[in-house]
């Protein structure tokens, strides 16, 4: 399972590379009229993903046998209530989890909060939310998961107002919506100096300085994470930020490492490419 969630991470770094750093976070304060429009339009894309939607979309290269296992809940939630529509949802967010596929998997625990309304399954809807718009490529459906995991982080935050991971899960999701970026990065700040070993914070607050473009600030987070918990995904955001700064050999180890972590052959021909570059 944890091998599954890392080959989808590892095979998104690349691409996500290009994303990341399109848009800077003091940009996303002045809007243009389009994202202004865009942002008013979050509401109606909102409703318009949902559990179904989303599921409808996971099947896909599903085996039959599964696919028909997980229809058949479905199929038996609109008549159910109660503790037997949670047990329903519960079954739902297990097959979803062990699919790795956040997106159906946060809906179920959104739907599971409704009526059990606690601080885990708040923050697991968010997270799971979270996970799903990462790793997302539609840009028209991401603004939709960022705003449910929003909504999830913020009753999560609401039962346990001194939730690290909460906040954190919050501010990012604030950051990544685009209105109010720097209330998002100040609730990360908080977190960072009420816990400055936070792994998730400090991977947060270090992409948004490549976002930004301060590169020997992400250096700072990145090395932090590290030392945490070191990860293909963290080692490769680090190299591109030291290469951004003009330290090559600092940028070839941490590419090599985290070539090695990954052990993935599209990533590491491309880091091999990059350390060629960087090499000459």
């Amino acid at each position: 399972m944890h091998k599954t969630k890392q080959i989808i991470v590892i095979a998104l770094v690349v691409v996500l590379m290009g994303v990341l750093m399109a848009q800077p976070i003091k940009g996303l304060v002045k809007r243009d009229k389009a994202e202004q429009e865009q942002q008013t339009n979050t509401s109606t894309e909102t409703e318009a993903i949902n559990l179904a939607s989303v599921s409808s979309v996971a099947k896909q290269g599903l085996n039959a046998s599964l696919v028909k296992e997980i229809t058949d809940l479905e199929a038996a939630l609109p008549a159910s209530s109660g503790e037997e529509r949670i047990n329903l949802l519960k079954k739902l967010a297990g097959h979803w989890d062990d699919l790795a596929k956040p997106a159906p998997l946060g809906f179920s625990y959104e739907e599971i909060g409704k009526l059990e309304s606690t601080y885990d399954n708040w923050l697991k809807a968010g997270d799971a939310f979270t996970a799903a718009y990462e790793n997302l490529q539609d840009t028209l459906v991401a603004p939709a998961l960022i705003e449910h995991a929003q909504q999830a982080y913020q009753k999560a935050l609401d039962l346990n107002p001194k939730s690290l991971d909460a906040k954190t899960g919050l501010g990012t999701a604030i950051v990544n919506k685009g209105g109010a970026p720097m209330q998002g990065i100040a609730m990360l700040m908080e977190v960072v100096k009420e816990d400055p070993q936070n792994l998730k914070a400090n991977m947060s607050l270090g992409m948004f300085s490549m976002r930004s473009r301060q590169f020997d600030k992400a250096v700072n987070r990145f090395k932090t994470v590290i030392e945490i918990q070191p990860s293909a995904e963290a080692w490769f955001y680090l190299a591109t930020s030291y290469e951004n700064i003009g330290l090559k050999a600092e940028a070839i180890k941490a590419f090599q490492q985290s070539k090695a972590i990954a052990a993935d052959p599209s990533l590491s021909q491309f880091i091999d490419r990059k350390v060629d570059e960087l090499s000459k």
